[in-house]
């Protein structure tokens, strides 16, 4: 079943929780951003194949290299966060999506629209924090 989604529509506490129009609509969000990060890619590789040029200059070739170095580094975090969405287009094909994965309550509308590949509360993501801070400071 496709729920058709009026461009305007953003979804609110109001309705039922993660409800048909809801899922289609952070789907749809998910969906975008992938497709953003993927345009973005490809247009690295163009540009990392034009610049494979040698520069005579040590200072221009080290230059080249680091803004290839931070271009990779970038791009490698853009492969990781295709992985966390393509987890939340699953957890919404199986409507568990928007639901805490250690307390098992929805995660805030807010907090969806802010990072919609989040899997914690607010609350659960803080205590995970403060825990990882514990045992960073050991």
């Amino acid at each position: 079943m496709t729920v058709e989604l009026e461009s305007a529509y953003r979804p609110s506490d109001d309705e039922p929780f993660m409800n048909e129009r809801q899922r289609e609509y952070f789907k749809n969000k998910l969906l975008a951003w992938k497709d953003d990060i993927l345009r973005e890619s490809k247009e690295t590789l163009a540009n990392l194949q034009e610049e494979s040029q040698n520069h005579p200059d040590f200072a221009d070739r080290a230059s080249s290299e680091t803004d290839r170095s931070i271009e990779l580094r970038a791009r490698d975090r853009q492969r990781k966060l295709i992985s966390k969405i393509n987890d939340a287009l699953e957890r919404i094909s199986d409507k568990t999506y928007g639901y805490c994965e250690e307390t098992g309550d929805p995660i805030s509308v807010r907090r969806l629209e802010a990072r919609p590949i989040a899997t914690l509360s607010i609350e659960a993501q803080e205590a995970h924090e403060r825990r990882e801070k514990v045992y960073r400071d050991d």
